[in-house]
């Protein structure tokens, strides 16, 4: 029977996720508090990196000029659910690490439709 007070820690994470949880070990002892904080530490790191990266992505392919309060719905609507895609999936997938492709790949078709446009002006 398993011991109820550790947590284990998949060795095989994600390079971000790697990084942001490294110093953990296999286990975590939920009745250490220095343990518990670098988890809840390497978890908020990992979310706001998701998070970051989401609202480069939208930013870049998908705003467009909405009044404030619906831009405010939005981003709030944006942070809510990379929460629950960072509990559920930001350990097991490359999340991070596909928002940031995704960040840069939109980054630079913006970058460049933004030198087009300026050559034809």
């Amino acid at each position: 029977m398993q011991n109820q007070d550790v947590l284990n820690v998949p060795d095989n994470l994600w390079p971000v996720a790697d990084f942001f949880m490294k110093g953990l070990g296999g286990q975590v002892d939920l009745t250490n508090d220095n343990e518990i904080s670098m988890l809840i530490r390497g978890f908020l790191l990992l979310y706001l990196t998701i998070v970051i990266l989401t609202i480069l992505a939208y930013k870049f392919g998908f705003a467009k000029k909405l009044p404030p309060l619906k831009s405010a719905v939005v981003y709030v609507v944006l942070i809510v659910g990379m929460f629950f895609i960072t509990l559920i999936f930001g350990l097991n997938l490359p999340v991070a690490e596909s928002l940031a492709v995704i960040a840069f790949v939109l980054g630079v078709y913006r970058l460049r439709l933004h030198q087009e446009r300026k050559k034809k002006a």
